[in-house]
């Protein structure tokens, strides 16, 4: 059983589903960032905890073309932290949500045995990307180049170091490319759980299957937390979006075609296994 599924199931409200609920042009994101479970303190600076835990909260807000605003964070602390360690973890994360216009109003701390971040973005979007509206025939694509987050995390827990520039530790969040694509896209989302599982997210919740175009080696398509973007358009779009992606330097790679009573890819549940 696939518990994040089976609990959000649980809720009945409509604006439930995507990266973001939008509500009267506001859209409104939370996710969670916790020691041992996304990190482990040997592997980052508090600064870096502090910076990955704003980038993905934010990305949230840049996959549903929102400009985000404000900020709530959560933080639960061991009592041993220093003084020096909060400096470091609370500089990063005004910084990080400064460098997107994001003002931090609020939230709670809490006293734990481990970090815990949880931040709660209020984003602004006249036209917001939805998860919802894939049909037979649109076609699938990924930005970027996916893999590096997973052989690095691989590399750590072998005990072996990383670049600071690692996606590991520093996701690049396409807020241009959302921006600028975002009247040629019919739906998208970050890819946070990998390729394979946030696709299948998308084919369930339009009641499609899909057509592979390429083959995608495991390695790329169970590597999750690139914060890359999936969206899925019409084929005659594919144009015009490949034309900004040259403009802003940027790789996109369409790899699948949505089909009814297509295939799934496997996928492993993220969101309730052992911790790290």
């Amino acid at each position: 059983m696939n518990k994040e599924s089976f609990i959000i199931k649980k809720f009945t409200s409509h604006y439930i589903g995507d990266d973001a609920a939008c509500i009267d042009g506001f859209c409104y994101s939370c996710d969670s960032f916790f020691e041992d479970i996304h990190f482990k303190r040997e592997w980052m600076s508090m600064a870096q905890i502090g910076r990955k835990a704003m980038l993905v909260n934010i990305s949230d807000a840049v996959a549903m073309n929102a400009k985000p605003f404000y900020a709530l964070v959560a933080l639960t602390l061991p009592n041993n932290i220093s003084e020096n360690e909060i400096n470091a973890l609370t500089g990063a994360l005004e910084l990080c949500a400064k460098e997107f216009g994001c003002e931090i109003i609020g939230g709670d701390t809490i006293a734990a045995e481990k970090i815990g971040i949880t931040i709660t973005v209020i984003s602004k979007s006249d036209n917001p990307l939805l998860r919802v509206g894939l049909q037979e025939g649109d076609l699938l694509a990924f930005t970027g180049t996916l893999g590096q987050s997973k052989c690095d995390l691989e590399k750590l827990f072998l005990g072996q170091s990383i670049e600071d520039e690692s996606r590991f530790f520093e996701p690049s969040l396409r807020a241009d490319f959302v921006a600028k694509t975002r009247e040629y896209l019919t739906v998208g989302m970050d890819i946070s759980d990998g390729l394979f599982c946030d696709t299948n997210k998308l084919l369930d919740l339009n009641d499609v299957g899909l057509e592979l175009l390429i083959d995608i080696d495991d390695a790329v398509g169970e590597s999750g937390e690139e914060y890359e973007m999936l969206v899925g358009f019409k084929k005659h779009q594919l144009p015009h979006i490949q034309d900004i992606c040259k403009i802003l330097d940027l790789k996109f790679t369409p790899f699948a075609k949505a089909k009814k009573d297509g295939m799934r890819f496997e996928c492993k549940e993220h969101h309730f296994v052992d911790a790290l």
